[in-house]
Formats: structure tokens, sequence, C-alpha cells
């Protein structure tokens, strides 16, 4: 398989022979030219991930030429070469618009590594100008932004529940856009012309919950000035949404059971019940069935709102869509801003695409608010990112070794394989056992074997 595509630029033809010859054993693909000139046209025909040119020639020279590049194809990387080692020339040739500089006679050890930056910087500017390309087209399904093969499964789920009054358990980690979910059920459903009301059960102190839900009569309790409808009743007709239910009070879960059983509900200190009609959407961050082996929530409430489950994926496992959604939420700041902010520069956009995001697309987003307002240009580059992100370095599960004293053994690789799993479900031990291709109680057991549990 091919490393890339270079252009060689030089006069000399044996500078150029020695070149083609380095990289193409590295598994380059190589085109030459003896002028510069030569190489602009050139470049009508081809697609090279790369210029390699000498600094010094007759005509146009390799400055010109990173000009002129620059001017044709920004993304385009050019990597100039001289036998004169000079500081000014390096400058000369950076102000250009050169990518790297290097002195002849050109060290293949060093040659090689700064091909392959290039190549790759080269890639991932086509790419983050694809995507921005794409952003505006067809990669969005109602506020929802991706492409990925696990995110378009999830478009295609939601689509084919909306139009049912099925109750619907949106389950993810934090960040991972569960309200966005519901609100995307709301609006293809038959109830989009009808209310949507969100509520956090997390939020509320527990002795609130049932009177934000239910409504309270006057009086009810202390505080209690005036009747007050919950939830239920201001959501009939349209769509109710009940985030962190998992952290519903285990009393109010019985009578949300009975609610939804009834279609009724009582206000608190309130003498009769009121009909409602809704759609119900629940979420949660939590592992509800180890809840319910806990006896943290009823195994009926949970069959009652888990009739159609919508996984969403963290961001760390949705690939590109990392720089999808990083240039939706440039444009979104930049456009606040009223500053003209292009997107992401390459290596920015590596930086990303490397980070893990334990906070998934919020985390994202504030990571693209503050590289918004800290950026000087017209793109986000690397300094303007948070340092837990330019300094993350990806773990490796296994060591390499070549000593068979330092293998482990095949129990160890199990552990640390499991321990690399829950480090990236965050402990979510049914998303593991998924991944792992296992029962719970699998699970369960070789976290007892390990010392895991």
């Amino acid at each position: 398989m091919s490393s890339g595509t270079v252009l060689i630029v030089d006069d000399e033809e044996i500078s150029c022979e020695l070149l083609r010859g380095v990289l193409s054993r590295e598994g380059y693909k190589t085109h030459v030219e003896m002028s510069a000139a030569a190489a602009l046209s050139r470049l009508e025909e081809i697609e090279p991930d790369a210029i390699l040119t000498d600094l010094l020639m007759d005509g146009i020279d390799g400055v010109e030429l990173c000009r002129r590049v620059a001017s044709l194809r920004p993304e385009l990387p050019v990597i100039v070469m001289t036998g004169q080692v000079s500081v000014d020339a390096a400058v000369a040739a950076l102000r250009g618009g050169a990518y790297d500089f290097l002195t002849k006679p050109i060290d293949t050890q060093l040659l090689n590594p700064v091909m392959a930056r290039a190549v790759r910087h080269h890639r991932m500017g086509c790419e983050v100008s694809r995507l921005r390309k794409a952003l505006g087209e067809s990669q969005r399904f109602g506020e929802m932004i991706g492409r990925s093969s696990v995110m378009l499964k999830v478009f295609d789920l939601i689509d084919r529940v909306a139009h049912s009054e099925a109750s619907v358990l949106v389950t993810g980690e934090s960040g991972t856009g569960k309200e966005l979910v519901a609100r995307s059920l709301h609006a293809r459903g038959r109830r989009s012309q009808g209310p949507f009301v969100a509520l956090n059960c997390a939020a509320l102190p527990p002795g609130l919950v049932e009177s934000e839900l239910f409504g309270h009569a006057r009086g009810a309790f202390t505080g209690a000035n005036e009747a007050r409808e919950g939830l239920f009743v201001k959501a009939t007709n349209g769509t109710l949404f009940l985030d962190e239910i998992g952290d519903l009070p285990r009393e109010v879960q019985a009578k949300l059971l009975r609610a939804l059983q009834e279609r009724r509900v009582r206000p608190v200190g309130g003498p009769h019940e009121r009909p409602f009609d809704v759609r119900l959407v629940t979420a949660t961050n939590r592992d509800l069935t180890a809840d319910v082996e806990s006896g943290d929530f009823r195994e009926d409430l949970l069959y009652r709102i888990d009739v159609v489950r919508v996984e969403l994926p963290p961001l760390r496992l949705r690939g590109r869509d990392v720089l999808l959604l990083a240039q939706a939420f440039v444009e979104r700041y930049a456009a606040q801003c009223q500053r003209d902010i292009r997107g992401l520069e390459p290596a920015a956009a590596e930086l990303l695409l490397g980070y893990g995001w334990p906070g998934n697309v919020r985390e994202l987003e504030n990571c693209m608010e503050r590289a918004v307002a800290l950026t000087r240009g017209d793109k986000i580059g690397p300094t303007d990112l948070p340092d837990k992100v330019r300094d993350h370095q990806i773990k490796a599960v296994v060591v390499s070794t070549n000593d068979p004293e330092d293998l482990p053994t095949l129990d160890e690789l199990e552990r640390r394989y499991i321990k690399r799993v829950l480090e990236i479900t965050v402990g979510n031990k049914s998303h593991a056992a998924r991944i792992l291709g296992v029962e719970r109680r699998t699970l369960y057991r070789r976290l007892d074997k390990h010392g895991l549990s």
C-alpha cells in the first residue's frame, strides 16, 4: 500500500534520482520535475500529498513555489531543501509557506519522519475541508450531527419509532446528547405540535420531585400558596422527557408507575385525580439493570419505560464525527462572536481525534467555544486547545516485548483488556459486557476472578 504521493522538484537530476529511490523504498509514489514552473503545471494533472523542492533553482525558486502552492492548494505541504545552511534561507522559506525545511545532503533518517508528518498533515487537511463541506449537506438529523455508522443506526431507530406511542429509554454517558434524541422523537412524531416538557430528576430535592411531576393543591405543604399543575398535565398532547430517571427516589418510582398504568395523576394534597395524555421519553447514564439487581430501581417501572431503548455511543467511539461536530461548534461560536474563523488546522484536528473525550459532546463543545475565544487566526490551531487535549497520549493495553520472560499470561492479558474496556465505558458493566461479547453474569465472575470488582 502506498504511503502517499510526493512531487520532487530539483534542477539536479542526480539529486532527484537519489530522493526518488529513498522515498520509493519507504512506499511513496513519486513524480519528478526539474523546475518549479513544470511542477506547477503538473499540479493540474496529479494530486500529491506533499512537495519536496530545492530552494535555489533557475527561474522560479523554492520560496516562490511555496507562495504559489499556498495560494493554489493551501492544504498541500511543501518541504524545502537547500545546501546553504542559512537562518535567513530557512526564515524566507517558512514565511513563503513552507511546511518544513531540510538541509542538503539530506539525512534519510530525518527525511522519513518529516515526510510522514507532511503526508498526514495533507490528508487531515483534506479531511477537514471535506467535512466542512459535508456539514452543510446531509449530516444533520434534527439538532444532532453525525455520519459514523453507530450514529446512522441511532438516527434510523429514532426515525422508525418516532411515530409510535411507545415509551423510549435513552441511555448513554453524560454529555452524549440524550435530550437531543428526545427532542428529535418529539419533532418527528404525531405530537410535534404539542408541548415538549423536560425535567432533570437529579436536579431537584427528593421532596420536590413528586410535586413537580404531579402538581400540588393549595396548602399541601409549607410554601404552597396556590395550586399548581404538574408536568404530566402540562405536557398533555405532547412529550414529557424525564432525564436522569435513575436518580428518581424509590418512593416516587412507585407513584410514577401507578400514574403510567392509570394515565391519571393525583396532585400532592389534592382530593381528585387528573387525566393526562403524553408520550414518555426517559434517559439515564446509569446501568438500570444493575440498579434493579441492587434494589435501587423498580423492575416493573423499568419494564414500563424501557419499551424501546436508544443507546447513544460515547464520542470516542464515533470516529470522525469528532471533526464534524467540532466544525459545527466553531461555526456556531464564531457567528456569535462575529468572527471569520473557518475551521480547524490539520494539527488541531489530529489532536481532537486522538483525545478520549470523557465528557463527550458537551466537553467538545466547551473546548471549541474556548478555542474560538482564544484564537488569533482564522483557523483553530493546537495552541488554542486545552492542555489536556494537547498532552493526551493513547494508553496501550499490552506492553510490547521480545523477551519471553516478560510476556504476560493469557489471564493477565484478559485482566488488562477487561480493565481497559471498563475505563472506556466509565464503569458501565452492561455496555462493557456487550463490547466483550459476554453475558453480564460472566463479566461479574471474571471481575471477581481478576480482583476488579
